[in-house]
Protein backbone atom coordinates (compact mmCIF):
# COMPACT_ATOMS: atom_id res chain seq x y z
CA UNK A 1 0.00 0.00 0.00
CA UNK A 2 1.36 3.47 -1.07
CA UNK A 3 2.31 5.33 1.82
CA UNK A 4 0.14 8.43 1.40
CA UNK A 5 -3.35 6.12 1.39
CA UNK A 6 -1.39 4.90 4.81
CA UNK A 7 -1.09 8.72 5.63
CA UNK A 8 -5.11 9.04 5.04
CA UNK A 9 -5.75 6.16 6.76
CA UNK A 10 -3.63 7.10 9.88
CA UNK A 11 -4.46 10.61 10.14
CA UNK A 12 -7.60 11.19 7.94
CA UNK A 13 -5.86 13.80 5.83
CA UNK A 14 -4.02 14.02 2.72
CA UNK A 15 -0.08 13.68 2.97
CA UNK A 16 1.47 17.81 2.21
CA UNK A 17 4.92 16.47 1.95
CA UNK A 18 6.96 14.13 0.74
CA UNK A 19 10.98 13.05 2.08
CA UNK A 20 13.27 10.57 2.08
CA UNK A 21 16.59 10.04 3.63
CA UNK A 22 18.87 7.28 2.47
CA UNK A 23 21.19 5.10 4.99
CA UNK A 24 24.82 5.13 4.23
CA UNK A 25 27.66 2.09 4.42
CA UNK A 26 31.27 2.73 4.63
CA UNK A 27 33.32 1.56 2.36
CA UNK A 28 36.48 2.68 4.35
CA UNK A 29 37.77 4.94 7.28
CA UNK A 30 35.89 3.09 10.38
CA UNK A 31 35.95 4.70 13.26
CA UNK A 32 38.35 7.33 12.23
CA UNK A 33 35.25 10.23 11.83
CA UNK A 34 35.62 11.01 15.66
CA UNK A 35 39.46 11.14 15.56
CA UNK A 36 39.33 14.00 12.45
CA UNK A 37 39.79 11.61 9.85
CA UNK A 38 39.04 11.10 6.54
CA UNK A 39 36.21 8.84 5.24
CA UNK A 40 34.30 6.99 1.95
CA UNK A 41 30.83 6.29 2.72
CA UNK A 42 28.53 5.96 -0.17
CA UNK A 43 24.37 6.80 0.37
CA UNK A 44 23.15 3.98 -0.20
CA UNK A 45 19.42 3.16 -2.47
CA UNK A 46 17.99 1.68 1.03
CA UNK A 47 16.57 4.81 2.96
CA UNK A 48 13.75 6.39 4.94
CA UNK A 49 10.15 7.70 3.43
CA UNK A 50 8.47 9.87 5.00
CA UNK A 51 5.22 11.79 4.26
CA UNK A 52 3.95 14.57 6.50
CA UNK A 53 0.86 17.12 6.89
CA UNK A 54 0.94 20.46 9.27
CA UNK A 55 -0.67 19.24 12.78
CA UNK A 56 -2.36 20.86 15.54
CA UNK A 57 0.84 24.07 16.41
CA UNK A 58 3.27 22.59 18.83
CA UNK A 59 2.43 18.93 18.39
CA UNK A 60 4.08 15.91 16.86
CA UNK A 61 2.25 12.51 15.99
CA UNK A 62 4.85 10.08 15.40
CA UNK A 63 3.75 7.00 13.29
CA UNK A 64 6.03 4.04 12.86
CA UNK A 65 4.69 1.78 10.10
CA UNK A 66 7.69 -0.76 10.56
CA UNK A 67 7.39 -0.92 14.06
CA UNK A 68 4.02 -0.69 14.14
CA UNK A 69 4.03 1.80 17.18
CA UNK A 70 2.44 5.91 17.11
CA UNK A 71 3.54 8.43 19.49
CA UNK A 72 2.64 12.17 20.17
CA UNK A 73 4.32 14.99 22.16
CA UNK A 74 4.57 18.47 22.83
CA UNK A 75 7.60 20.53 21.37
CA UNK A 76 7.29 22.29 24.74
CA UNK A 77 8.36 18.89 25.60
CA UNK A 78 11.19 17.80 23.89
CA UNK A 79 14.00 18.77 26.74
CA UNK A 80 12.44 16.45 29.30
CA UNK A 81 11.38 13.62 26.98
CA UNK A 82 8.02 12.93 27.57
CA UNK A 83 5.48 12.17 25.24
CA UNK A 84 1.44 13.86 25.15
CA UNK A 85 0.66 11.98 28.36
CA UNK A 86 3.94 13.09 30.42
CA UNK A 87 4.81 9.16 29.57
CA UNK A 88 8.68 8.61 28.97
CA UNK A 89 9.20 8.81 25.10
CA UNK A 90 9.85 5.45 23.83
CA UNK A 91 13.89 5.00 22.73
CA UNK A 92 12.81 4.78 18.68
CA UNK A 93 11.31 8.59 19.13
CA UNK A 94 14.54 9.89 20.75
CA UNK A 95 15.00 10.23 16.86
CA UNK A 96 12.88 12.40 15.73
CA UNK A 97 12.52 14.42 18.87
CA UNK A 98 15.90 15.28 19.11
CA UNK A 99 16.07 16.07 15.56
CA UNK A 100 13.33 18.65 16.73
CA UNK A 101 15.01 19.35 19.73
CA UNK A 102 18.78 20.66 17.40
CA UNK A 103 16.61 22.43 14.87
CA UNK A 104 14.99 24.08 17.80
CA UNK A 105 17.84 25.09 19.62
CA UNK A 106 19.78 26.33 16.66
CA UNK A 107 16.82 28.84 16.31
CA UNK A 108 15.00 27.51 13.43
CA UNK A 109 10.88 27.33 12.88
CA UNK A 110 9.80 23.83 13.84
CA UNK A 111 5.83 23.17 13.51
CA UNK A 112 3.46 20.57 14.62
CA UNK A 113 3.72 17.68 11.98
CA UNK A 114 1.78 14.32 11.98
CA UNK A 115 4.02 12.14 10.26
CA UNK A 116 3.80 8.58 8.61
CA UNK A 117 7.01 6.79 7.71
CA UNK A 118 9.14 3.79 6.78
CA UNK A 119 12.41 2.60 6.06
CA UNK A 120 14.11 -0.12 3.84
CA UNK A 121 17.57 0.36 5.85
CA UNK A 122 17.96 -2.33 8.45
CA UNK A 123 18.01 -1.40 12.29
CA UNK A 124 20.65 -2.11 13.80
CA UNK A 125 22.90 -3.59 11.00
CA UNK A 126 25.74 -0.73 10.62
CA UNK A 127 23.71 1.22 7.51
CA UNK A 128 22.97 4.11 9.59
CA UNK A 129 19.46 3.75 9.93
CA UNK A 130 19.43 5.90 12.81
CA UNK A 131 21.51 9.12 10.50
CA UNK A 132 18.78 8.41 7.84
CA UNK A 133 15.59 8.94 10.22
CA UNK A 134 17.09 12.15 11.58
CA UNK A 135 18.24 13.85 8.19
CA UNK A 136 14.60 12.55 6.61
CA UNK A 137 12.70 14.64 9.62
CA UNK A 138 15.40 17.57 9.25
CA UNK A 139 14.52 18.23 5.22
CA UNK A 140 11.01 17.55 5.98
CA UNK A 141 10.97 20.48 8.96
CA UNK A 142 12.93 22.23 6.12
CA UNK A 143 10.55 21.98 3.58
CA UNK A 144 7.70 22.44 6.36
CA UNK A 145 9.29 25.96 7.96
CA UNK A 146 10.51 26.86 4.44
CA UNK A 147 14.25 28.22 5.60
CA UNK A 148 17.26 27.59 4.01
CA UNK A 149 20.25 25.95 5.88
CA UNK A 150 23.05 24.45 4.06
CA UNK A 151 23.48 20.40 3.77
CA UNK A 152 26.27 20.12 5.59
CA UNK A 153 25.43 22.38 8.73
CA UNK A 154 21.78 20.45 8.38
CA UNK A 155 23.83 17.24 8.80
CA UNK A 156 25.80 18.58 11.78
CA UNK A 157 22.37 19.11 13.74
CA UNK A 158 21.50 15.94 13.12
CA UNK A 159 24.63 14.71 15.04
CA UNK A 160 24.02 17.20 17.87
CA UNK A 161 20.64 15.59 18.03
CA UNK A 162 22.08 11.84 18.16
CA UNK A 163 25.26 12.92 20.51
CA UNK A 164 23.25 15.20 23.01
CA UNK A 165 19.50 13.91 22.77
CA UNK A 166 19.72 10.34 22.02
CA UNK A 167 23.03 9.63 23.87
CA UNK A 168 25.61 7.98 21.25
CA UNK A 169 28.99 9.78 20.80
CA UNK A 170 29.03 8.93 16.72
CA UNK A 171 31.11 11.51 14.63
CA UNK A 172 29.75 13.49 11.56
CA UNK A 173 30.15 10.77 8.63
CA UNK A 174 26.56 8.95 8.85
CA UNK A 175 24.37 12.30 8.83
CA UNK A 176 27.14 13.95 5.97
CA UNK A 177 26.75 11.05 3.93
CA UNK A 178 23.20 11.23 4.35
CA UNK A 179 22.61 14.78 3.50
CA UNK A 180 25.01 14.68 0.71
CA UNK A 181 25.25 11.59 -1.29
CA UNK A 182 26.10 11.60 -5.15
CA UNK A 183 24.27 8.97 -7.23
CA UNK A 184 26.95 6.41 -8.89
CA UNK A 185 29.99 7.68 -6.32
CA UNK A 186 31.92 7.50 -3.40
CA UNK A 187 32.29 10.51 -0.45
CA UNK A 188 35.63 11.83 -0.03
CA UNK A 189 34.91 13.65 3.60
CA UNK A 190 37.69 15.11 5.46
CA UNK A 191 35.71 14.84 9.11
CA UNK A 192 38.58 18.23 10.08
CA UNK A 193 38.22 20.60 7.80
CA UNK A 194 34.54 19.30 6.39
CA UNK A 195 36.07 19.79 2.70
CA UNK A 196 34.46 16.82 0.47
CA UNK A 197 34.20 15.59 -3.10
CA UNK A 198 32.35 12.73 -4.83
CA UNK A 199 34.80 10.46 -6.30
CA UNK A 200 33.89 7.74 -8.80
CA UNK A 201 33.53 4.12 -8.06
CA UNK A 202 35.20 1.36 -10.22
CA UNK A 203 33.62 0.69 -13.71
CA UNK A 204 32.60 -2.85 -13.52
CA UNK A 205 31.87 -3.54 -10.23
CA UNK A 206 29.27 -3.46 -7.84
CA UNK A 207 28.62 -2.62 -3.93
CA UNK A 208 27.83 -5.42 -2.24
CA UNK A 209 25.65 -5.82 1.43
CA UNK A 210 25.66 -9.01 3.69
CA UNK A 211 23.97 -8.36 6.71
CA UNK A 212 25.16 -11.02 9.38
CA UNK A 213 22.27 -11.32 11.31
CA UNK A 214 23.28 -10.24 14.22
CA UNK A 215 21.86 -7.00 15.60
CA UNK A 216 23.24 -4.74 18.35
CA UNK A 217 22.27 -1.73 20.34
CA UNK A 218 25.05 1.24 19.34
CA UNK A 219 24.18 3.05 22.57
CA UNK A 220 24.68 0.27 24.76
CA UNK A 221 27.56 -1.14 22.83
CA UNK A 222 31.24 -0.59 23.72
CA UNK A 223 31.48 2.48 21.23
CA UNK A 224 31.89 5.03 23.59
CA UNK A 225 34.34 3.35 25.17
CA UNK A 226 36.51 3.50 22.32
CA UNK A 227 36.27 6.62 21.66
CA UNK A 228 37.51 7.65 25.26
CA UNK A 229 40.60 5.39 24.46
CA UNK A 230 41.20 7.17 21.08
CA UNK A 231 41.07 10.53 23.68
CA UNK A 232 43.19 8.82 26.07
CA UNK A 233 45.73 8.29 23.50
CA UNK A 234 45.99 12.15 22.63
CA UNK A 235 46.20 13.31 25.64
CA UNK A 236 49.48 10.82 26.65
CA UNK A 237 50.83 11.68 23.16
CA UNK A 238 50.47 15.41 23.89
CA UNK A 239 52.27 14.92 27.73
CA UNK A 240 54.71 13.54 25.63
CA UNK A 241 55.37 16.18 23.41
CA UNK A 242 53.54 15.65 20.34
CA UNK A 243 52.13 19.18 19.48
CA UNK A 244 48.47 17.26 18.15
CA UNK A 245 44.45 17.65 18.46
CA UNK A 246 43.29 14.11 17.43
CA UNK A 247 44.72 10.86 16.17
CA UNK A 248 44.69 12.69 13.20
CA UNK A 249 47.63 14.70 13.18
CA UNK A 250 50.18 11.15 13.73
CA UNK A 251 51.27 9.41 11.06
CA UNK A 252 52.14 6.19 10.88
CA UNK A 253 55.89 6.92 11.58
CA UNK A 254 55.05 9.10 14.55
CA UNK A 255 53.20 6.16 16.03
CA UNK A 256 55.83 3.67 15.54
CA UNK A 257 58.36 5.97 17.46
CA UNK A 258 55.98 6.60 19.87
CA UNK A 259 53.55 3.71 20.61
CA UNK A 260 55.53 2.22 23.48
CA UNK A 261 54.19 4.97 26.11
CA UNK A 262 51.12 4.26 25.53
CA UNK A 263 49.04 1.08 27.85
CA UNK A 264 48.22 -1.78 25.66
CA UNK A 265 44.95 -1.14 25.19
CA UNK A 266 44.93 2.26 24.42
CA UNK A 267 47.96 1.36 22.13
CA UNK A 268 45.72 -0.91 19.94
CA UNK A 269 42.66 1.31 19.57
CA UNK A 270 44.78 3.98 18.62
CA UNK A 271 46.69 2.17 16.12
CA UNK A 272 43.68 1.21 14.15
CA UNK A 273 42.98 4.74 13.94
CA UNK A 274 46.41 6.24 12.84
CA UNK A 275 46.86 3.13 10.24
CA UNK A 276 43.09 3.48 8.93
CA UNK A 277 43.70 7.24 8.13
CA UNK A 278 46.54 6.20 5.75
CA UNK A 279 44.56 3.28 4.23
CA UNK A 280 41.90 5.92 2.87
CA UNK A 281 44.80 8.27 1.70
CA UNK A 282 45.76 5.13 -0.34
CA UNK A 283 42.43 3.93 -1.47
CA UNK A 284 41.73 7.75 -2.58
CA UNK A 285 44.66 7.19 -4.85
CA UNK A 286 43.42 4.12 -6.31
CA UNK A 287 39.48 4.67 -7.12
CA UNK A 288 41.27 8.12 -8.71
CA UNK A 289 42.67 5.91 -11.23
CA UNK A 290 40.16 2.65 -11.13
CA UNK A 291 42.37 0.37 -9.50
CA UNK A 292 39.94 -1.87 -8.08
CA UNK A 293 42.13 -4.69 -6.88
CA UNK A 294 44.56 -2.15 -4.55
CA UNK A 295 41.26 -0.62 -2.78
CA UNK A 296 39.63 -4.35 -2.12
CA UNK A 297 43.02 -4.95 -0.41
CA UNK A 298 43.15 -2.37 1.48
CA UNK A 299 39.53 -3.65 2.48
CA UNK A 300 40.84 -6.72 4.02
CA UNK A 301 43.15 -5.00 5.76
CA UNK A 302 40.70 -2.33 7.58
CA UNK A 303 39.12 -5.55 8.43
CA UNK A 304 41.71 -7.52 9.87
CA UNK A 305 42.59 -4.06 12.04
CA UNK A 306 38.79 -3.41 13.44
CA UNK A 307 38.96 -7.10 14.32
CA UNK A 308 42.40 -7.47 16.05
CA UNK A 309 43.22 -4.24 16.93
CA UNK A 310 39.91 -2.00 17.70
CA UNK A 311 37.87 -5.46 18.33
CA UNK A 312 34.44 -4.66 17.09
CA UNK A 313 34.20 -7.67 14.89
CA UNK A 314 32.14 -10.87 15.65
CA UNK A 315 32.67 -14.62 14.37
CA UNK A 316 30.16 -14.20 12.04
CA UNK A 317 31.35 -10.76 10.36
CA UNK A 318 34.82 -12.70 10.19
CA UNK A 319 33.11 -15.49 8.71
CA UNK A 320 31.62 -13.03 5.75
CA UNK A 321 34.65 -11.32 5.14
CA UNK A 322 36.60 -14.78 4.56
CA UNK A 323 34.27 -16.43 2.69
CA UNK A 324 34.15 -13.50 0.32
CA UNK A 325 37.77 -13.51 0.02
CA UNK A 326 37.40 -17.26 -1.51
CA UNK A 327 34.82 -16.38 -4.11
CA UNK A 328 35.50 -15.07 -7.75
CA UNK A 329 35.23 -11.87 -8.43
CA UNK A 330 35.37 -10.65 -4.65
CA UNK A 331 38.01 -7.33 -4.41
CA UNK A 332 37.54 -6.48 -0.97
CA UNK A 333 35.20 -7.05 2.07
CA UNK A 334 35.25 -5.78 5.30
CA UNK A 335 32.85 -5.08 8.42
CA UNK A 336 31.03 -1.70 8.05
CA UNK A 337 29.08 0.96 10.41
CA UNK A 338 30.61 0.74 14.13
CA UNK A 339 30.91 -3.10 14.52
CA UNK A 340 29.47 -5.36 17.35
CA UNK A 341 27.48 -6.97 14.39
CA UNK A 342 25.65 -5.98 11.44
CA UNK A 343 26.93 -6.47 7.82
CA UNK A 344 29.85 -6.26 5.91
CA UNK A 345 30.71 -5.00 2.47
CA UNK A 346 32.19 -5.85 -0.73
CA UNK A 347 33.90 -4.75 -3.93
CA UNK A 348 32.51 -7.68 -6.17
CA UNK A 349 32.85 -7.68 -10.63
CA UNK A 350 29.95 -6.70 -12.18
CA UNK A 351 30.30 -10.71 -14.21
CA UNK A 352 30.79 -12.71 -11.09
CA UNK A 353 27.38 -10.67 -9.03
CA UNK A 354 24.86 -13.52 -9.54
CA UNK A 355 27.06 -16.27 -8.16
CA UNK A 356 28.76 -14.33 -5.09
CA UNK A 357 24.94 -13.25 -4.13
CA UNK A 358 23.88 -17.10 -4.08
CA UNK A 359 27.45 -18.75 -2.69
CA UNK A 360 27.91 -16.25 -0.06
CA UNK A 361 24.69 -16.67 2.19
CA UNK A 362 24.74 -20.75 1.26
CA UNK A 363 28.18 -20.98 2.86
CA UNK A 364 27.53 -18.93 5.75
CA UNK A 365 24.71 -21.01 6.66
CA UNK A 366 26.57 -23.87 6.83
CA UNK A 367 29.48 -22.45 8.89
CA UNK A 368 27.40 -20.39 11.03
CA UNK A 369 23.91 -21.43 11.12
CA UNK A 370 22.54 -18.68 10.54
CA UNK A 371 20.62 -16.71 7.58
CA UNK A 372 22.94 -13.90 5.72
CA UNK A 373 21.01 -11.66 3.58
CA UNK A 374 23.10 -10.54 0.69
CA UNK A 375 22.01 -7.61 -1.94
CA UNK A 376 23.64 -5.24 -5.11
CA UNK A 377 23.04 -2.00 -3.32
CA UNK A 378 23.82 1.31 -5.39
CA UNK A 379 25.16 4.57 -4.55
CA UNK A 380 22.47 7.33 -4.29
CA UNK A 381 21.37 10.50 -3.88
CA UNK A 382 21.42 12.64 -0.53
CA UNK A 383 18.05 13.38 1.85
CA UNK A 384 15.59 15.55 -0.29
CA UNK A 385 11.47 16.46 0.95
CA UNK A 386 9.11 17.82 -1.97
CA UNK A 387 5.51 19.21 -1.55
CA UNK A 388 3.19 16.68 -2.40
Amino acid sequence: MKLEKLFLEKTGNAPVFLARAPGRVNLLGEHVDYNDGIVLPVALEQEVKLVAAPAREGIVNLYALDLQEQVSLRLVDLDIKVDIDGKPLPEWAYYPAGTAWSLWRAGLHISGLSVVYTSSVPIGAGLSSSAAVEMGFAVLWQAAGGWKLDRLELARLCQKAENEYVGVACGLMDQFASACGVAGHALFFDTRSLRWQPEPLPEGYAIVIADSGVRRRLSGSEYNERRASCVEAVDILKEHGLKITALRDVSPVEFAAYSNILPPMVRKRAEHVVKEIARVETAISALRRSDARAFGALMFSGHASLRDLYAVSTPELDALVEIARQLPGCQGARLTGAGFGGCTVNLVKESDLEGFITELPRRYLKQTGRQAKVYRTEAAPGASAILL
